[in-house]
């Protein structure tokens, strides 16, 4: 209001206050707010400027007057695609994403990004309108009755629910340290809908309101931990640093690519962490995976956690001689939560603080005299690396009929390489698995994938939010199946008309497209799709673009078009019915039945 202050009247309109004025009172004039008002108040007051929603009742009119306050509120189809837009949101920026649902199976739907998010250490806040408690309590049968609260708290970093509106200021700030301090997660707060229209004098409501000071503070490491640390890497033999994408959310990008240069140690960069040093740069050992990990004496785990997507630091992958036996690496863990440390093999030396703090500590231990690895460890590994590179592009020269995931990502793999600001969403089995190891990222956070659980449907919410929140052109690339998950999001993609270019590489169903039903019956295969199905038609129903491609050639000239244009595009690039594997990389989670047809 141009530098005004706004006085709520009964009605709810406003009257301009011009700076230095008093506020003129009538009958009619009652300077009062209500929860609505102190919930985006607070919401602002903490820097929340955009809000993931799907509106409804009871936050029909908080979304609503939400945009009148000058809040960004992306309306979703679906709560689940709205919670992972927040999550990664909260990635990106530091700052918990707000995802606002409605009650009951709302909320339900939300749950499933909250508890991803909470795995992944993102900072989210979802906000769910809820029953009434005499009710609920009672199981009186209110309308989408549930103790949303109580289901929440087993899936969340921490839940709260606020009764008064003058708790509501309270109620935002804990979910906001809450989300963000020490290792980040999701957080509920239940809003029942009776807190809304509660009315409080607007000078009383405003003092409530809590600005959050500081509410991720620095961690310091101990001068022990570090020395320790310190001497144990100083005596390895094969150091290796890993990456985790907690690295890459610590947003301490130079500090950690100093550490690694000034060591002169090799690195392994998760997938999400990819990016935080160019995939090309000469100390990667990305492309010696299978090599360094068995090999390696020394592990540095910098925001890594050793969970399955490590092999718990155990088995084969480590050299051990059993899937549960230690292959004798000692490892210093850089990490915020101390519980992390000895969860699945011993720690010998355990770095505990926020990566910032501990990085510098360590890299003021590193001097001009500190030892660069052997140069047979760097040799073998640059052997390996430069044997596989060379391999993997002999694999990408090909030009087959059908195309292949192969010939596709060569495609994908020179734009991303032409775009290094874009954002790169990936998910799928093969289409994920295929697309890390092909497609090279050269900044940090810009790949954005399903990360540790593995969940499907993340796609159009992370686009989305990337979109939002990045400002920068945005480039998804989907397996059939996993686009399935949040596919009518391609409406909210064009009703904000949004730079998103989807690739589907699509092979007619989940892994592969080519079985059949054995009985021989009418029904499809459990694990096939529509043949050929004309998905690039649905971005044309909301008045986006839809190309249908074949071939290589047709799959750049569509990309490059759509990056030109930035408009919102659906590439459906049909491939190989026959390409792909059972259950990608990770086929030995999927137990397979040994008994014969």
């Amino acid at each position: 209001m141009d530098n005004a202050t706004a006085v709520r009247n009964a009605t709810g309109s406003a009257t301009a206050v011009r700076p230095g004025e008093a506020p003129a009172v009538h009958a009619a004039e009652i300077e009062e707010t209500d929860g609505f008002h102190l919930v985006i108040d607070a919401l602002k007051l903490n820097g929340i400027d955009t809000i993931f929603a799907v509106p409804g009742i009871p936050i029909t009119d908080l979304a609503r007057k939400a945009q009148a306050a000058g809040i960004r509120v992306i309306s979703f189809r679906h709560e689940q695609s709205a919670g992972y837009a927040a999550s990664i949101a909260g990635f990106l920026t530091q700052k918990p994403g707000v995802c606002l649902t409605v009650s009951a199976p709302g909320f339900l739907n939300g749950l499933t990004a909250l508890a991803n998010a909470t795995t992944n250490c993102f900072p989210m806040i979802q906000i769910s309108g809820s029953s009434e408690r005499e009710v609920i309590d009672l199981q009186q049968g209110d309308y989408e009755e549930m103790d949303q609260l109580a289901i929440a708290k087993p899936l969340a970093k921490a839940a709260f629910r606020v009764l008064h509106a003058e708790d509501i200021g309270v109620g935002i700030a804990r979910a906001i340290r809450a989300a963000v301090s020490g290792r980040p997660g999701g957080v509920y707060l239940d809003l029942p809908a009776k807190l809304f229209p509660q009315v409080m004098d607007a000078a009383t409501g405003a003092s409530t309101l809590i600005k959050v000071v500081d509410p991720a503070p620095r961690q310091i490491p101990s001068r022990e931990a570090v020395d320790r640390a310190l001497a144990l890497l100083k005596g390895a033999k094969k150091p290796l640093i890993i990456l985790g994408k907690g690295a890459a959310y610590a947003q301490e990008d130079a500090a950690i690519r100093a550490l690694v240069e000034k060591t002169g140690i090799p690195y392994l960069p998760m997938s999400m962490a990819k990016g935080l040093l160019p995939d090309t740069h000469e100390q990667s050992a990305a492309a010696a995976r299978s090599f360094v990990l068995p090999e390696a004496d020394v592990v540095v785990l910098i925001g890594a956690r050793l969970n399955w997507l490590l092999s718990h630091g155990k088995g084969k992958t480590w050299g051990g001689k059993s899937p549960t036996a230690w292959g004798g690496q000692r490892y210093i863990q850089i990490d915020i939560s101390p519980q992390e440390a000895d969860s699945n093999v011993r720690i010998d030396a355990p770095v505990i603080g926020d990566i910032g703090s501990c990085v510098s500590a360590l890299l003021a231990g590193v001097g001009a005299s500190w030892p660069k690895p052997p140069a047979e460890w760097l040799g073998a590994i640059a052997e390996r690396r430069n044997r596989n590179v060379a391999k993997m592009a002999e694999t990408l020269a090909k030009n087959p009929t059908p195309m292949n995931f192969h010939s596709a990502l060569n495609v994908v793999r020179d734009i991303v390489k032409a775009n290094p600001d874009a954002y790169f969403v990936n998910e799928g089995a093969n289409a994920l698995d295929f697309t890390r190891s092909i497609v090279d990222m050269v900044k940090p956070r810009k790949r954005l994938d399903v990360g540790t659980w593995g969940v499907m449907g993340i796609g159009m919410g992370f686009s989305i939010a990337a979109a939002v929140v990045g400002g920068q052109q945005v480039i998804a690339v989907e397996g059939d199946s996993a686009f399935g998950f949040s596919g009518m999001e391609v409406e909210t993609i064009c009703r904000y008309n949004l730079p998103v270019c989807v690739v589907i590489l699509n092979n007619n169903g989940v892994y592969r497209g080519n079985e059949v039903n054995p009985t021989g019956g009418a029904d499809p295969h459990p694990l096939g799709f529509v043949k050929a199905a004309s998905y690039e038609k649905l971005m044309e129903a909301f008045g986006g673009v839809g190309v249908r491609v074949t071939t290589p050639a047709e799959l750049r000239a569509a990309m490059d078009e759509a990056l030109r244009s930035k408009r919102p595009t659906l590439v459906n690039a049909l491939i190989d019915e026959g390409a792909g594997t059972e259950s990608g990389r990770i086929s030995n989670l999927n137990p397979v039945s040994k008994k014969k047809s």
